[in-house]
């Protein structure tokens, strides 16, 4: 497992390896712990574990014998504390490299805490950019919107000339109503004298059929007195 460095964006952040493996990692796990426990390698030769309990079990046999071998005893057990001592060391060197791992681990760990915490606090930092790049979005608009209104306004003419000209509106407006109302008093008097008008020709209209009527009905009479009148007698 590798811990690497790359800029993205300008930010420096750290990404993490994912380590690969010759052979399953639970095989791989067996095979380094049967090693450790024997002392086996990949190297020719006896097992250190195996070459111990030889020397081991030659001392114990040697020990066990009724006869006097204290020599041979003592070669057997300065033998047997030099295999162990050999033994050991690997034990040692072991040992540092797994409290090495360890404190690597550690390490790793402090690494991906701070990364996490740095994702963490770059994903806060973009929504609160977000944030700001919406009100500014918002307060762009409004300064864009207070533009357009301040260059109407600016094209629009003075207030004095506005109201000079809203009085002469005003006053225009009171000449036509005053045109006006004149006009519908003179239209309602011609109505009025158009209706008299009216009345009067049928008034004389009324009056001359009438007159026509008593006309014709004096000569009716006329004719008929004149028609009744006897005819002179002739004198032969």
């Amino acid at each position: 497992m590798s811990v690497k460095a790359r800029r993205i964006s300008g930010r420096l952040e750290t990404v993490v390896a994912k380590p690969t493996y010759a052979f399953d990692p639970v095989d791989d796990d067996k095979i380094i712990r049967n090693r450790l426990l024997t002392r086996t390698t990949t190297t020719r030769g006896e097992p250190p574990l195996k070459k111990l309990q030889k020397k081991f079990t030659s001392f114990v046999l040697e020990v066990d014998k009724e006869e006097d071998n204290y020599n041979e005893c003592n070669r057997l057990a300065k033998a047997f504390l030099q295999e162990l001592t050999t033994f050991e060391i690997p034990l040692l060197k072991s040992q540092a490299v797994v409290e090495a791992n360890i404190r690597e681990k550690e390490s790793f760990n402090e690494v991906k805490d701070e990364t996490e915490r740095q994702i963490t606090q770059a994903k806060a930092e973009i929504e609160d950019l977000k944030k700001q790049l919406e009100e500014s979005k918002i307060e762009r608009q409004h300064k864009e919107e207070c533009e357009t209104i301040r260059k109407l306004i600016s094209a629009q003419p003075p207030r004095s000339e506005t109201e000079k000209v809203i009085c002469e509106l005003k006053r225009e407006i009171a000449e036509l109503e005053a045109e006006s109302t004149a006009s519908w008093r003179l239209l309602e008097l011609r109505k009025k004298q158009f209706a008299l008008l009216l009345h009067v020709v049928d008034e004389l209209q009324n009056t001359m059929e009438d007159e026509q009527k008593s006309l014709m009905d004096e000569i009716r009479t006329a004719v008929e007195d004149q028609r009744n009148i006897p005819e002179p007698m002739s004198v032969d």
